[in-house]
């Protein structure tokens, strides 16, 4: 959805500056909802990225699952890009979620390095096009997370020599 949403677009055109109202209609029930698309964007994060039914399953789906995780949180960050409408808590707790969490980190990493660190590099891009205002730590939390993705997929083993 998000790579043909003209919003930004639109709100540059504007002569007054502001930004125009986005809406989705939600026809996925019966009971068909008209939401506006920031409201849409937390909806869905609650129930994908953001809930642990979705990626524990995801996870047991071992490296197809981790690619879906990961495809997800690009899907949010082309949100951000398009729309803007992507409240900073989806970031933080999806943060927190995959990355923060040594456990289910280290499942991403043994399932599927290569999208651990497609994750990873959405997260620093987000967070240095603005779209996700977070603590140094994080950042180089991030940044080990990605050597560490690069170090998996290269073979690269850092054992001690006797």
């Amino acid at each position: 959805y998000f790579d043909s949403d003209p919003t930004k677009v639109v709100e540059s055109l504007r002569k007054d500056g502001k930004k125009p109202g986005a809406y989705i209609a939600d026809t996925t029930t019966a009971n068909a909802q008209v939401r506006s698309l920031g409201a849409q964007i937390r909806l869905d994060s609650r129930t994908k990225i953001l809930n642990p039914k979705f990626y524990e399953a995801a996870l047991k789906c071992g490296y197809e699952g981790v690619r879906e995780i990961s495809k997800r949180l690009r899907y949010t960050m082309g949100w951000s890009t398009t729309a803007g409408a992507v409240d900073n808590f989806v970031y933080e707790d999806a943060n927190e979620t995959y990355i923060t969490d040594a456990d289910i980190r280290k499942q991403m990493l043994d399932k599927n390095p290569d999208a651990l660190r497609d994750m990873v590099q959405t997260f620093l891009e987000a967070n240095s096009k603005g779209y996700w205002n977070t603590s140094e730590e994080n950042v180089q939390r991030l940044k080990d997370v990605y050597q560490e993705c690069e170090d998996r997929i290269e073979g690269v083993s850092f054992m001690e020599v006797a």
